[in-house]
């Protein structure tokens, strides 16, 4: 399960903003983003991976593939 929750860090302790519904002694794993702070949206990075390094004529044939629309619609039946 995951939830995103707002919280409050406060003295060295996050405080949930709402009631977390958890028994005592869940474990939990928890990932901190700090409002106002970019964070790449998954996948983003991975798709920045896979095209790092490759020559400009090559990208260029791959933005032409993505922008030729007539290769991913259907004509009208």
């Amino acid at each position: 399960m995951q939830r995103i929750i707002e919280a409050l860090y406060e003295n060295g302790i996050l405080i949930p903003l709402e009631p977390l519904d958890f028994p005592d002694h869940q474990c939990v794993t928890i990932s901190v983003q700090v409002p106002g702070e970019t964070a790449e949206p998954d996948g983003l990075g991975a798709w920045r991976r896979v095209y790092e390094g490759l020559p400009d004529n090559e990208l260029g044939a791959i933005e032409g593939i993505i922008l030729d629309r007539k290769g991913f619609m259907r004509p009208a039946a």
